[in-house]
């Protein structure tokens, strides 16, 4: 058994850890409030803007569609991987890992797959084996509609000039503290979710100025640059909500280990206690004899 000492450092280190981790997640739990209302009050928006962009194209002739929704053979892919700067967050940041290394080594095997990393564990990670061509791990330094925007820009150029066919977003959606879905959504070319039959449908309830064709041209850019930001927002608040998860586990184990080793230290000063009372009692008892 460990002398009184050694336990006593144990304690002294576990309910330092303790510490830690409790204010690391109140401090998770407040942020968490705040992205959690930003993700949750832009998803209408998102969604409404998304519905109107389908109804738009479903009545769009062949030969006037869009140079975003271009489908090309694919021969090389771009992954943008969104993950946080900073760990201590579960699975949060290796699920996204995980997620992306499996598209390019079986989704898009035989395919020439470069990552574009918004997030520095995302960086770190996939630098060492695969071609990273930007990091943009300061976006959450501050993170605006504008500072997203710049990057969607980039990413729509480099498919409209024909450097990548296709353009994956891998991120995680935001569903509650406790519980973060790995989406892979196709940010480009651009996909129809909706049948032409039930945009067409829908499309009888708007009346257009100007026509249709130029609202598709102006609205496509920002219904990307939304989606993207979209992402990026579901992430940060996923990032915060498993964070507080973790740090709430860790402080509960860190308790549990603390009253453990209380419990094993108590026993050992008593039973030091007990040699110590034994020894006098039979020092007493050799004199007397």
């Amino acid at each position: 058994m460990a002398n009184l000492k050694e336990i006593r450092n144990r304690i002294a280190s576990v309910s330092s850890t303790m510490q830690i981790t409790s204010a690391m997640k109140m401090v998770s739990a407040a942020k968490l409030k705040k992205a959690q209302d930003a993700i949750t009050a832009m998803r209408p928006y998102s969604d409404k803007l998304t519905e109107l962009l389908q109804s738009l194209s479903a009545n769009l002739d062949a030969d006037s569609g869009s140079k975003f929704s271009e489908e090309r053979e694919i021969k090389k892919v771009l992954i943008v991987s969104i993950t946080s700067n900073r760990g201590l967050c579960g699975a949060f940041n290796s699920n996204i890992l995980k997620q992306s290394v499996s598209l390019a080594e079986n989704t898009y095997a035989g395919k020439e797959v470069e990552f574009l990393a918004i997030g520095k564990k995302s960086n770190d990670f996939l630098s060492r084996n695969y071609n990273v061509i930007a990091n943009h791990s300061t976006v959450y330094d501050d993170l605006t509609f504008d500072n997203v925007s710049a990057i969607a820009e980039d990413l729509m150029e480099l498919f409209v000039n024909g450097t990548y066919d296709k353009i994956e977003v891998v991120y995680n959606k935001f569903k509650n503290a406790a519980t973060q879905i790995v989406m892979t959504e196709q940010f480009l070319p651009i996909v129809a979710v909706a049948s032409e039959k039930e945009t067409s449908s829908n499309a009888t309830d708007y009346i257009y100025d100007p026509s249709e064709k130029e609202i598709v041209e102006q609205l496509i850019p920002k219904s990307l640059k939304t989606q993207l930001y979209k992402g990026v927002r579901d992430s940060f608040a996923s990032e915060h909500g498993a964070r507080m998860t973790a740090m709430h586990k860790a402080t509960d184990n860190a308790t549990e280990l603390r009253d453990q080793l209380k419990l094993t230290y108590n026993k050992a000063r008593q039973a030091a206690i007990t040699n110590e009372i034994l020894e006098i009692v039979g020092g007493a008892e050799a004199l007397n004899n």
